[in-house]
This record gives C-alpha cells, structure tokens and sequence, in this order.
C-alpha cells in the first residue's frame, strides 16, 4: 500500500479528504460522511512513517520534524491534494483534502447572479466565510478564476498551500505559497503593494496583523478576496473588531464600514440525489449596514439581511427554503440549519 494508491482510491471514490491514523484502516470522508476504505486494515506506526516520508523531501521533513505540524500540496499525475501532517499519541497523523482539477464556474456553484458585479469591483473587502470543510477554497478559485477571465489585472494570491493551480488568462496571475515563497501572510501582503496589484486572495485571515494589513490594502484601491472561520455575517464582523485592542476598535469600525463590499456565508450540505449543495448567506454593505457598523449595532444586521431581498441580500433561512422547495435538501436537513425552522412548515410537496 503506497501514498500514490491510497490518494487514487480518494479520487475515484470522489472523496473530499482522506484521513489516516496509526492503528485505524484508511478512512474517506464522503458527502460529509467518514467510512473506512474497504479491504485496507490497519496503519501500524512504522507504515504511517513510510507513506508519510516518501511525500518529503529532506527540509520538509526536517521542518515537519521540528514544528510537529505541516501544511503541504502535492501532486500526483493530474491530481492535487492538501495535505496536513500532525502527530497524536507520538505518532504520525495524515488528513488530505482532495482537490479538483478542474475549477468550477461561478454558475456550477450555483451563486448568486449579485456575486458578478462585486467581482468587477475596483476595490473593496469580500470576506468568504464558514466551518472548515465548507467549500471555501472551491468557491474562492471559482471567484478568481471568473476574474482572470473577464478581467485585464494582476492578481496575487497568498495561501497556506497553493491549492488551485491557475493558469493566466486575461489577467496575470501570481501564486504565493507560505513558507517557500513568504514567510507569513502578513509579511506576503505588506510586500505584496509594491507588486503592483489589481486583486489580492488571502487564503486565511489568521490574525491580528494579517487582518489589519488586509483591511488596509482594500482601503487603498485593490480588491481583497480573503476567508475567515465564521458562521455568519454578524459574526464575522464582530470577530473582525474583537481582534483588535479597546482602543482601536472605533477606528476598525469605521474601516471596515467603508471598506467590506460583502460577506458570504457559506455550508454545505447533502443533497437528496447525493453529493452536496451550498446554502449562502449574503450581506451587501449597503449605507444602512455601513451605519449599523459605526454605531456597533452588529445584531441588528440579520434583520437588514431579512429585509433588503430586493438589494439583492440573501438570509441563510431563506436560502435554507429556496433549497427545499427545489427539493435539493430534505425538511429535516433545511430545518435543522434555521433560525426559525417553523417558517418551512408553509411548504409541502407531494
């Protein structure tokens, strides 16, 4: 049992990650759900060392050595996969998200038509958010690969791996990996204004400096693309401030009012038929929800959502009912992911 056949059996069993663990068989993660591969036994330590090290070259496994955690991408033949090495117990722990090859258009996704002309936009902050495993890194490519098409700039990417490989088209495209070519995000983004861009994707927004700095750029003319661990708008915006010192928080707010174009929330979740769907949240910043900003008057933006359909706002509730109807997702599945699942009962089908 090798690497190279272990990660095949993830792709064509359309897997989204392969978890491997000392002493447990091989495990796949398939429409968000874990089942071990068939017929694989058991992983004793030494095997898992084996298939480990045969991805790495001396520094990396230094490296991995001497921090206990490392993020690479690998390839094998036309596939890619990200891959985070870890140990638990004092021995070596694998999770691999399988990526595809192919970028899917913002229509395949299923995004809203609104997406498009943010997209267009000069400048601005659009903050793509989620629970891990959520289709965040899917949705962003999807999101500048539509740039790179229909758009004459120059796009810088920074991620922690490079995930997606682009290929110029309309635009020049410059991918940075964390750790071979920047040191940290902060550091790649600061240095990232004297590269000339038009867009900059932000694989994460980890910290403090990274989101500051981010916040800057999109205040001096560029389109950031960034991501963020949240699970709604609101929260999103309040873990954007709370990051920050007492006595910054004022001046972040105003900030952020001029600066943020969007927040999309994003989940994923199982559809009918089989596979996945993703239900959206989507905030605009429009002059009230810029005001709401200022004034630290964050709770209230759910109700804006709720209200604002014609502005082209989507609440998660109402995404949630648009997937029922379609009859993409069960009532149990929409219900369990609302706010208020009583508004589903007005809907029923034979």
């Amino acid at each position: 049992m090798t690497i190279k056949e272990l990660f095949m059996i993830a792709v064509e069993k359309k897997a989204s990650d392969l978890h491997l663990v000392a002493g447990l068989a091989p495990a796949l993660r398939i429409d968000g759900n874990l089942i071990y591969i068939e017929d694989k036994k058991a992983i004793s330590a030494k095997e898992m060392e084996v298939l480990v090290y045969s991805m790495l070259d001396e520094d990396k496994k230094d490296r991995f050595l001497a921090a206990k955690e490392l993020d690479i991408s690998y390839a094998i033949d036309d596939y890619r996969y990200r891959v985070n090495l870890h140990f638990e117990r004092g021995n070596i722990g694998v999770v691999a998200r399988v990526i595809n090859s192919k970028i899917n258009s913002l229509d395949e996704l299923g995004m809203p038509k609104v997406i498009y002309n943010l997209l267009d936009l000069k400048q601005g902050l659009i903050l793509l958010t989620g629970p891990t495993g959520c289709g965040k890194s899917t949705t962003l490519a999807s999101m500048v690969e539509y740039i790179n098409t229909n758009r004459f700039c120059n796009i810088i990417t920074l991620e922690d791996p490079i995930e997606y490989v682009f290929e110029s088209k309309k635009s020049i495209i410059i991918q940075r990996q964390l750790g071979s070519d920047m040191l940290s995000f902060s550091e790649g983004l600061k240095h990232a204004l004297r590269q000339d861009p038009n867009v900059i994707m932000v694989g994460e927004m980890r910290d403090l400096e990274t989101i500051a700095t981010t916040i800057t750029l999109a205040e001096t003319g560029h389109l950031v693309l960034a991501t963020l661990h949240t699970y709604n708008a609101s929260q999103t915006i309040d873990r954007i401030i709370d990051i920050f010192p007492p006595h910054q928080q004022n001046q972040v707010r105003m900030q952020l009012s001029m600066v943020l174009a969007s927040v999309i929330s994003q989940r994923l979740l199982p559809k009918i038929d089989g596979g996945r769907v993703a239900a959206r949240e989507l905030l605009l910043n429009t002059p009230a929800v810029a005001n709401l900003i200022r004034e630290n008057k964050i709770t209230q933006i759910k109700t804006v959502i709720e209200t604002n359909a014609k502005e082209g706002m989507v609440s998660m509730d109402h995404d949630l009912q648009r997937l029922y109807k379609e009859k993409q997702i069960t009532k149990e599945i929409a219900q369990s992911q609302m706010d208020n699942p009583e508004l589903l009962d007005k809907f029923s089908f034979k």
